[in-house]
């Protein structure tokens, strides 16, 4: 079965085709600036060049609309026609309590979506959107809805409650509940593929460290904890966004310059983070390394701070879970900086881990970067959302 994944945020989205028998990636592409001039669509046929071209995308549909044209374009040789699509899986963000695993959308899915849709006002929206836009434009195939949050949902009580009036989360279900849980799905799993332990009697830490970053401690396959919380803003120092702070800093900042709470979380999800700790040097880390290694202090400061608080949450996670047996490294700074890798494990000397100082150096690729004679294991290993999205769609449609 090929199934299409779909991933719709609201100026872009992201697609691959996957024959889910063999888990083999057929094509990939991005349509990015949709609704804003010079969008463009980014297209590979794996084993092929990549092409990208300018063309107008004015909204969703023209984008989905696009991507479907391309697939079934002669030219390209990908799909004869739409029929060989045997199911879509859409990644949406915010699932709630709703739901703990993955599901074929019908209509009642989409509205528990949507009545969740205020905990991810800028991601559920244009999932749905992409949800909706598919199911006009390929009747009959069907949608599976994959959550960030499903994987976070074996949290215990004690792990996801906020020290808060319990009504507040018996009323309005207010709580921890974690995302990137594709992503520490897949990269959990495949540690212990790797190690060649059971799953199912593994501790795993996996720091999934990126523009957004997020941490979560996974104990025979299950996650006990993660650092995101009720929003994508809870937790480590991120690109842009500020991580975990005294609530009493945004009355206190409005108290200060006047400005509203609504401008407040602004720059707390846009303007801080390693962005706003470098003295708006860069959000990117590629930049902010550069200017590591040349001393600059406010980039000196960033990365000084961003690995000091991912240590600290790893150093939690092996308390929650009594032990760990291995700490992973993924997304696009987990997996391509041996800077970050190596200033966090190196305080890690009490738990066995030495890294291996040559293979620390991999970029985007699966390594085991701690000596052979590490307790514990460290890894870079690189995410694959996408192929989680397509092994649970096939999963669920497969019999269809």
């Amino acid at each position: 079965m090929k199934v299409l994944v779909i991933n719709c945020g609201s100026s872009s989205l992201k697609f691959q085709l996957i024959n889910a028998e063999d888990e083999v990636l057929i094509a990939k592409g991005l349509c990015d600036r949709i609704g804003i001039e010079g969008s463009q669509i980014s297209f590979k046929v794996i084993g092929h060049d990549k092409i990208t071209r300018e063309t107008p995308m004015p909204d969703h549909k023209t984008a989905i609309d696009l991507v479907l044209q391309v697939l079934v374009d002669p030219e390209y040789n990908v799909l004869h026609s739409l029929n060989e699509i045997g199911a879509v899986g859409h990644r949406i963000v915010h699932g709630g309590e709703n739901f703990k695993k993955s599901v074929i959308i019908d209509e009642s899915v989409i509205k528990a979506i949507e009545e969740v849709s205020d905990l991810a006002p800028l991601h559920n929206p244009a999932n749905l959107m992409g949800v909706r836009i598919c199911q006009e434009l390929m009747p009959g195939i069907p949608m599976v809805a994959v959550f960030d949050t499903a994987f976070h949902q074996t949290m215990p009580e004690e792990a996801y409650l906020y020290g808060l009036p319990y009504e507040f989360y018996a009323k309005y279900k207010i709580r921890r509940y974690g995302f990137h849980g594709t992503s520490h799905a897949y990269v959990s799993r495949r540690c212990a593929e790797i190690m060649g332990k059971k799953y199912e009697e593994s501790k795993i830490i996996v720091c999934h460290l990126g523009n957004g970053a997020s941490i979560s401690a996974v104990k025979n396959g299950k996650c006990m904890d993660t650092s995101m919380g009720l929003t994508p803003l809870e937790g480590l120092i991120m690109g842009t966004r500020c991580g975990s702070i005294d609530p009493s800093v945004i009355e206190l900042i409005e108290q200060k310059t006047q400005m509203s709470t609504k401008e407040v979380m602004m720059i707390l999800n846009k303007k801080s983070g390693v962005y706003g700790l470098s003295d708006d040097i860069s959000s990117d880390f590629r930049d902010l390394e550069d200017k590591y290694f040349l001393n600059v202090p406010g980039a000196v400061r960033a990365i000084d701070i961003f690995s000091y608080q991912v240590l600290k949450y790893i150093g939690a996670y092996v308390a929650v879970m009594d032990g760990v047996d291995a700490i992973c490294f993924t997304a696009g700074v987990g997996e391509n900086s041996p800077l970050i890798r190596k200033l966090v494990l190196d305080r890690l000397g009490y738990l066995g881990i030495h890294v291996d100082e040559e293979a620390n150096e991999v970029h985007g690729k699966e390594k085991m970067i701690s000596t052979p004679d590490s307790v514990v294991k460290a890894y870079a290993i690189p995410t694959n959302e996408e192929l989680t999205i397509a092994r649970d769609t096939y999963a669920l449609c497969k019999n269809m």
